[in-house]
């Protein structure tokens, strides 16, 4: 056995890693479309597969507009979410009042993969590969195309119906 110095599993070269190491019960917002063609919805059920390409696995509810545009475009971006995220992601769920809709309730640019929420850390860009209904949800296989990874000081975590901080 040797002793090293060094951290035994490095990732600083590696986003998809770093990425991969920021989920365990963290809630995403899954985006997608452009304009009045939008469609979001939090997801805390997304897993991270390296690889070449490496893939983002989402459950996404099938009845859910996002699906939809998700069939339609093929691609979304896949953010993390913070702790002053919290009435945002309850409105992209559906549980929580949205006046005008989700995407009024925070500042949105457009990428080539869907729209972005400005204040997000961490994100990816992704395009849909497959898609096929798992139990009573969608799970959609998309193929990592873009990723920024943030500090995320304050992650959205949701764990036993219950936001923890």
């Amino acid at each position: 056995m040797t002793i090293h110095a060094g951290h035994p599993f490095p990732t600083p070269d590696d986003p998809v890693r770093r990425l991969r190491g920021r989920f365990g019960g963290q809630v995403s917002l899954w985006t997608s479309g452009r304009g009045g063609e939008r469609a979001g919805l939090t997801v805390s059920s997304t897993m991270v597969a390296a690889g070449e390409p490496a893939r983002l696995l989402g459950l996404v509810d099938p009845d859910s507009d996002l699906a939809d545009t998700l069939a339609g475009t093929g691609r979304a971006v896949v953010q993390l979410l913070s702790w002053d995220h919290r009435n945002l992601a309850e409105a992209f769920a559906g549980t929580a009042p949205a006046p005008g809709g989700p995407f009024a309730h925070a500042a949105f640019e457009d990428t080539a993969w869907g729209p972005r929420m400005v204040d997000v850390d961490t994100w990816a860009g992704v395009s849909v590969e497959e898609t096929r209904e798992v139990g009573w949800s969608l799970l959609v296989t998309a193929a990592i195309e873009h990723v920024e990874v943030g500090d995320d000081a304050e992650p959205l975590i949701h764990r036993r119906g219950r936001w923890v901080r």
